[in-house]
């Protein structure tokens, strides 16, 4: 290794041009302010400008310094430093320097002068304005404040700065010696003028001032907090101390002993509480104070707190299981039975059987929550609930793992404690609105939950120990399935909650809701009752849902009239009737369901579920002069585009039979139209209406309206089945419609509507079109109307001819 050392005398300030400019070699370092008035060291690593050092010494001349060069062909002038070397070091890396600072110059261009670049530039001198003592005597006092914050400042440079008098020494002393943020440094490197130099380091040391002074008030709380600290430590081992003395017991002990009885009390499983009692061992060699400790506590509580061999004793009693499901729920009678049989079988296999694992799935407001409470106390269990709506952590199932800050179990062992049984109904309400995200998939986290072959060994990561899940019955309920992943609904037993019909949802507000409303209100000694039509016109015209939430709510507002009325002494009704109802709640909500009432051609009615239960849909077909397009309207989703698509091939197919002349499939276009354009559409069921109805248009044969249709169509004429009869038929009925087609294969749905709407309606089954064909459509003119207006334009055409003809 190289080193080459140089010490001269300092060359003096070069000498300005004619023209007041000084042409000297430039040297640029980027990360380093310099300032007048001020030494400083550089270290330099460009060859360049290593060799400009060793020039400027060789030959005592100053160097202009600059911060940055200008990139680009317009040259800004810029400011840069007059700056004489004091010494030269350099190694085989680079060169340390010691420069002296000398005054500010104004950078007009630079020029290449090799090996050299050369900086032309203006010496400036400091603009004073007005009188600077006290400005001068204000900044110096702010700067003392800083010193006796500032423990990097040296006493000694403080002391040489409060001395002097000069504004522009003390700003550029200052400039470089307070810790200042770049864009600052530059600010004050560029400033000429001495009275807004003073402000901008006034207002700069102000900033720090506020600075210091929280930092010094963070340090002084910190040392008070350890002080604190190491006196209680004192006093507490003191405190030990005298009590062992005195014969008493220290309260940490008192808590090992304490949790020792609970873990003793707790009855778990042996390999568990050996964790146990090894965990509280390690919590005894620790001090009260470490927050090891604390965390060692919470987790020993949380395996003393959990159920392990806590069970309630099941009532296997079915008479009584049957009369509390009955007065708690009307219909679902699927559901009763199935919690019946359960109870049947634990009866007679005893803890041999596993629990099911349930789910409810149906609309909203059908009552899969509350028949869960009535589960558990038919069986006299504990219930608890939780809702996964919205869950997309995996740990709020399995939990965090202990090495985590406020780590605690997830859900599932949480919601255990609040039972404190092994064996209670335990809900897990909207299963199918779980998300997933980068934190994990919470839905695979529930397969282990919801096996009943792995449940008996679930692992929560703060507990880190195997749980007992397979004493729990679990219920989970969802709206729809298709979200649920293949994994999870393979492991649960479905159990489909349809849409209540209008005689149940009649029956529901008799037997709960009206009573239930009445009492809420006030009203329930007053005798008020809800006549039949009352009743009819609140399901019909103000609520449209499968469940009772909304025809809850109505009879609610009708009570509070009816409240207002009593309250203020009025004369009030005690027979509500369906004028009462409109004049209450105001003009109905929902329209009545059009149906064609008349035979014609191309209008069929259809039959569609939805949601919130079933209804009719007019479905109408037309036939236009055009090039034998298909035009669909009314919002019709993709399954239902293919099933009109079908339909047409259909009858295009059977041309020849219904005596269709095959030039109208190029003569005429079909428009297809289900009104309420508003209400999305979508299915296959509505495939034989289709074709009824274009068969209808072309044949011009009238539709019978006093038939409903509902069926899926296949290119051949074969009718499939659809889903939703129950849903359909009830609809139909409503509506008084006297007859319902239906595919055969939907026969076995029959059991499903209940008896009294299958006296009122006549159901007939088909497998093929042929047969819809001749019950729907009424017989054929015997001359089609277009037919006869395309002679009468042939024979005008033909008059025409002739007359030309002889003219």
């Amino acid at each position: 290794m190289s080193e080459e050392t140089s010490t001269l005398k300092p060359p003096p300030n070069a000498t300005p041009t004619a023209e007041g400019n000084i042409e000297q070699p430039l040297i640029c370092v980027p990360e380093q302010f310099l300032f007048p008035y001020t030494t400083t060291a550089l270290r330099l690593t460009s060859k360049a400008y290593i060799e400009t050092a060793r020039f400027a010494i060789d030959n005592a001349q100053t160097l202009v310094w600059a911060n940055y060069l200008p990139k680009g062909k317009a040259f800004t002038p810029f400011i840069g430093i007059e700056i004489a070397v004091l010494s030269f070091s350099a190694d085989e890396h680079g060169a340390n320097v010691l420069v002296e600072s000398r005054r500010r110059v104004l950078i007009h261009h630079t020029s290449i002068k090799k090996p050299y670049t050369y900086a032309i530039a203006t010496p400036l001198e400091d603009e004073k304005k007005g009188d600077l003592k006290k400005p001068l005597a204000y900044l110096l006092e702010l700067f003392q404040q800083v010193v006796v914050l500032n423990e990097n400042i040296p006493p000694v440079v403080a002391e040489y700065v409060a001395q002097q008098d000069d504004a522009s020494l003390v700003t550029d002393t200052l400039s470089a010696l307070l810790t200042l943020p770049p864009k600052i440094r530059l600010s004050l490197l560029e400033q000429t003028d001495l009275s807004r130099r003073i402000d901008i380091l006034a207002e700069s040391m102000l900033q720090e001032l506020n600075t210091l002074e929280l930092h010094t008030d963070l340090n002084n709380q910190v040392q008070s907090d350890m002080a604190r600290s190491q006196r209680e430590m004192y006093l507490r081992e003191q405190m030990r101390i005298i009590q062992g003395e005195l014969g008493e017991a220290d309260p940490f002990q008192q808590d090992l002993t304490q949790l020792q009885s609970q873990l003793l009390q707790a009855k778990m499983p042996s390999d568990i509480q050996a964790k146990a009692f090894q965990e509280l061992s390690r919590l005894s060699l620790l001090t009260p104070l470490s927050p090891e400790a604390g965390i060692i506590r919470t987790y020993i509580q949380w395996l003393i707190d959990v159920p392990w061999s806590n069970a309630t004793k099941d009532n296997l009693n079915l008479p009584h299981a049957e009369k509390v499901l009955k007065k708690a729920h009307h219909g679902l009678d699927k559901v009763k039975e199935r919690i019946l049989e359960h109870i049947a079988v634990r009866k007679l296999a005893g803890s041999k059987m596993k629990s099911p694992i349930l789910c409810f799935v149906g609309p909203p407001g059908v009552g899969k929550t509350s028949l869960g409470k009535s589960i558990a106390e038919a069986l006299g269990r504990e219930f608890v609930r939780v809702s996964l709506g919205g869950v997309r952590d995996e740990a709020e199932i399995r939990g965090h793992r202990r090495t985590y800050i406020g780590a605690m179990p997830g859900r599932i062992i949480q919601t255990m404690k609040l039972a404190g049984t092994v064996n209670p109904v335990f809900m897990l309400d909207e299963i199918d609105k779980l998300g997933d995200d980068y934190r994990g998939d919470p839905a695979a986290a529930l397969l282990e939950v919801l096996d009943p072959e792995q449940n008996q060994a679930f692992s929560d990561h703060y507990l880190d120990v195997p749980f007992d899940l397979s004493q729990v019955l679990f219920i989970t309920t969802a709206n729809d399935l298709d979200p649920l992943p293949e994994a999870l609904e393979d492991r649960l037993e479905v159990i489909e909650f349809r849409a209540y019909t209008e005689e149940e949802k009649t029956e529901i507000a008799r037997q709960f809701l009206i009573p239930k409303a009445l009492e809420a209100h006030g009203l329930h000694r007053r005798g008020i009752q809800f006549q039949q039509d009352a009743l009819q016109s609140l399901i019909r015209h103000y609520t449209l849902e499968a469940g009772v939430r909304n025809l809850e709510r109505e009879l609610a507002q009708v009570c509070r009239k009816l409240a207002r009325l009593v309250a203020t002494k009025k004369p009030y009704p005690k027979r509500i009737t369906a004028k009462l109802v409109e004049k209450y709640l105001g003009p109905p909500y929902l329209l009545e369901s059009r149906v064609n009432r008349e035979d014609s051609i191309g209008t069929v009615t259809g039959l569609v579920w939805s949601p919130s239960g079933g209804d009719t849909q007019v479905i109408e077909v037309s036939l236009l002069a055009g090039k034998g397009n298909l035009t669909l309207t009314g919002q019709l989703g993709e399954v239902l585009q293919e099933s009109a698509q079908t339909a047409l091939s259909y009858m295009r197919s059977r041309a020849y039979d219904l005596d269709v002349p095959t030039d109208d499939f190029e003569n005429f276009d079909v428009h297809i139209h289900l009104p309420e354009g508003g209400v999305p559409k979508d299915g296959p069921s509505a495939g034989i209406a289709l074709a009824i109805g274009i068969i209808s248009v072309f044949t011009e044969q009238k539709v019978r309206s006093n038939f409903a249709i509902t069926g899926e169509v296949t290119l051949r004429g074969n009718i499939l089945p659809v889903g939703g009869i129950k849903e359909k038929v009830l609809a139909a009925r409503r509506q008084k419609i006297a007859s319902v087609i239906l595919p055969a294969d939907n026969e076995k749905d029959l059991i499903d509507i209940p008896k009294v709407a299958r006296k009122d309606i006549n159901i007939i089954f088909v497998r093929h079109m042929h047969e819809v064909i001749e019950l729907m459509l009424l017989p054929a003119p015997e001359q089609r109307h277009r037919d006869i207006i395309a002679a009468e334009e042939d024979d005008d055409d033909d008059e025409i001819g002739e007359v030309k003809i002889k003219s």
